[in-house]
């Protein structure tokens, strides 16, 4: 029985029974507030037309006749117009019933829409960072609960393999590397490639310093800086095809390649599509020619390309550089248009920083005054928040980032010792501690980042993810081993639980079942909200709960065999329900802790 259906029938059925049919009416019907007793509240107000009395006459005249007429219903109240009503235990035995029969419970089924992803996104000059590790599980996550609303999902990666960025660690490691490699140097090829960047600035900003010196203006000097002229020029190169200039490209984005599915693998996030730039920027030049065709798009005595967007309420962008080569926006062009025409998608997310708001407004703008309409409207830009840390922000030039193959490394590290002192890895053998470090390490940060509203800018504390007690990953995965070990001494013991229990369900229990029967709509606005964070919220008060309740009442020893046993399928149900939600995070949960 679906209770929420069960429950809107019902009352259109009193109503109708009481003032005659609904004729345009709508019934406002929502879970009763924690504050007051009953389940679910009819909102009154509307109806007062149709009853002609007044809002606590109409709430009270439609309790009556609902007691009287509905035997689900085991009492009600009303506040002014509400009418708050409680159904009987009975009804809640059957819904749980009904969750426990439901394989595939919280997941919808097929849509039929396919909606693509896209998420990580790097540079290749540089490792992933605390930024990134956001970026990352934010991404993943979202397209997991695309996927459990019924929707195909293609995760896509879009490497940003070319431009000036990319030629600094080029020109760096050409002017300072000595032939330095991975397997010369022990780094991670990924970190090596990022070293020279830092490198790169070192530089620059020192012959900046030298040319103002010499009377040069700081803006004029930071442009004819020779390290930076000659990136530039390496630049131009690269677009040319210059094969010496194209090998080392080749060689170096390899390194990084190789180092960034380390730190994916261990982040466990995956992709279906990689795209790399190199192999789109030159569609978005042609979609630049068309939109000069089009006279969308207008050169200037440069020979830089541009639109004016000022009548849109924005302002002139530039499209197309004035030697030739492409920006991000060019980039952009190119890659939505190939995903929409070779994917078939019927929406296209970008998960990207909040720094970049504008680029997608002028990029739906853009798209849609070239005459793509038709799909610029459904591209989404999942915006998020900058990860701070307790010391300020980040910046990868001056390499002051929080490398994210050490903050991984720390977590796991943090988590075994935090694990050792609280007895949690008791009895393990040195396999299982590590793989229990490993889940809790990782499942903290996870959590501690996905917890928080995208759109929030946020403090990470990595000791604070890692505690047992609160609103934390490692709360939430002891719950479940916790779970695990009472379902295992129950085998252990040849107690059987997988026939129905007859018990009649007390008051924390019936609170269990209400909470596990909203997973599927919290699955289903997570999804429409692309936010992690009310999975979290969810799964956090579930665990709560259940400690709660098991605090409270015994469960293996329990001397009524029927009561026990509907203790042991409400404990079933709620692990289950709590892996599946924590799987929509990219979390696993371990059995034992």
């Amino acid at each position: 029985m679906e209770i929420e259906k069960f429950i809107a029938e019902s009352v259109q059925g009193a109503v109708e029974a009481l003032y005659g049919p609904l004729s345009g009416e709508q019934l406002q019907i929502q879970k009763t507030r924690k504050e007051f007793a009953g389940d679910y509240t009819l909102v009154t107000f509307p109806l007062l037309k149709k009853s002609r009395k007044s809002p606590e006459m109409t709430a009270n005249e439609i309790g009556e006749w609902m007691a009287a007429n509905v035997p689900q219903i085991k009492g009600y109240n009303v506040i002014k117009g509400f009418l708050n009503l409680e159904l009987a235990p009975e009804c809640w035995a059957e819904r749980f019933a009904e969750i426990m029969a439901d394989k595939q419970f919280g997941f919808a089924p097929a849509t039929g829409r396919t909606m693509m992803i896209e998420y990580s996104s790097p540079n290749t000059n540089k490792p992933l960072h605390l930024g990134h590790i956001r970026n990352n599980l934010l991404g993943y996550s979202v397209a997991e609960i695309l996927k459990a609303n019924g929707h195909t999902v293609i995760k896509a990666n879009l490497v940003n393999d070319r431009g000036i960025h990319i030629c600094k660690s080029m020109l760096a490691w050409q002017l300072y590397g000595e032939g330095e490699t991975p397997a010369s140097s022990g780094m991670k090829g990924d970190h090596l490639v990022g070293k020279y960047y830092v490198e790169f600035d070192k530089h620059y900003k020192a012959q900046i310093k030298e040319l103002v010196a010499g009377g040069m203006s700081e803006e004029e000097a930071k442009k004819q800086a020779p390290i930076m002229l000659g990136a530039q020029e390496m630049l131009r190169k690269w677009e040319m095809g210059d094969e010496e200039v194209r090998a080392l490209w080749t060689t170096m984005n390899g390194w990084v390649y190789d180092g960034f599915d380390v730190t994916y693998k261990a982040l466990g996030v995956d992709f279906d599509k990689v795209y790399y730039e190199s192999q789109t920027y030159l569609l978005g030049k042609s979609l630049v020619e068309e939109g000069l065709a089009k006279e969308v798009f207008y050169r200037r005595e440069d020979n830089s390309v541009w639109i004016d967007l000022t009548g849109d309420g924005l302002d002139e962008k530039l499209l197309l550089r004035g030697d030739g080569t492409s920006v991000y926006m060019t980039q952009d062009l190119g890659t939505a248009f190939r995903r929409f025409e070779d994917n078939k998608l019927d929406d296209m997310v970008y998960v990207v920083g909040n720094e970049q708001n504008y680029h997608f407004q002028v990029l739906k703008l853009v798209l849609k005054k070239l005459g793509y309409a038709e799909w610029s409207d459904h591209i989404t830009h999942l915006s998020y928040g900058m990860v701070e840390l307790p010391e300020g922000k980040m910046k990868s030039r001056e390499g002051t980032v929080v490398d994210a193959d050490d903050l991984i490394a720390d977590m796991v590290k943090t988590a075994r010792e935090m694990s050792a002192e609280l007895g949690k890895l008791d009895g393990c053998t040195e396999e299982e501690a590590e793989a229990v470090s490993t889940m809790v390490g990782l499942g903290a940060l996870k959590y501690f980042i996905l917890k928080v509203d995208p759109k929030k800018t946020m403090l990470f504390d990595p000791r604070e993810s890692i505690d047992f007690n609160g609103n934390t990953g490692p709360f939430i995965q002891y719950t479940h081993a916790r779970i695990c070990s009472v379902l295992r001494k129950a085998a252990e013991q040849g107690i059987a639980y997988d026939t129905k229990a007859e018990a009649t369900l007390i008051a924390e229990e019936i609170e269990l079942v209400k909470m596990l029967s909203e997973f599927p709509a919290t699955v289903a606005a997570a999804g429409e909200n692309f936010a992690p964070s009310m999975i979290g919220a969810y799964i956090y008060e579930l665990a709560k709960s259940f400690n709660g309740y098991y605090h409270d009442h015994s469960i293996l020893r329990e001397e009524n065999v029927e009561v026990r046993k509907l203790r042991l399928q409400i404990a079933a149900t709620v692990a289950s329900v709590i892996r599946k939600g924590m799987k929509l995070l990219g979390i696993d949960v371990p059995e034992r802790m």
